[in-house]
């Protein structure tokens, strides 16, 4: 079954996320797609290392290019892939440049990744819904990602939202 999770920061999609993976069938397998750039990212990473600890997921770091993952991997295990946001900023913003076309590229190869992947759990966090106005390149990012998520919701079997720890089930059934 393929899971999309999505919810605002710091409201328990990557703890639900684990759980609904660890779940699937095996080998397990943790897509880390952050690239990190500061202290707060390495500790982040860390405490998402911490969290998954003996729980037997093997670790792919795939910050882009993300159908590689399946390089050494087995299509018919369980895929947690942790995040689509880390996902489209390492693609929208590389060292040097801005690409505008990479929402599109990214919500091509992550569709491409659930149909290759049928147990997969995807984590997006939902960041495009107030109504402040940010400068042009965050509008961008916000409207790319919310595409993403778009495509992804039609694409994934089961669509969940993480709301202050709690699940709420807008798409398919509880994967639990």
């Amino acid at each position: 079954m393929s899971v999309f999770i999505s919810g605002g920061c710091r409201n328990g999609k990557s703890t639900w996320a684990l759980r609904f993976a660890a779940a699937g069938p095996k080998p397990l397998y943790y897509v880390a797609t952050m690239i990190p750039r500061d202290g707060e990212d390495r500790a982040r990473v860390k405490r998402h290392q911490m969290e998954r600890a003996g729980m037997g997921f093997e670790t792919i770091e795939r910050g882009t290019d993300i159908l590689r993952a399946f390089d050494a991997a087995d299509p018919n295990g369980t895929f947690l892939l942790d995040s689509v946001t880390a996902l489209l900023a390492n693609g929208m913003f590389p060292p040097g440049g801005v690409d505008l076309d990479a929402p599109r590229k990214i919500a091509d190869e992550l569709e491409a990744f659930v149909r290759r992947a049928p147990n997969a759990v995807l984590v997006s966090d939902f960041i495009y819904s107030d109504a402040a106005l940010y400068d042009p390149m965050t509008e961008a990012y916000r409207a790319g990602l919310a595409m993403i998520d778009r495509r992804l919701a039609a694409a994934c079997d089961t669509v969940l939202e993480a709301v202050a720890g709690q699940i709420i089930v807008h798409k398919g059934e509880f994967p639990l």
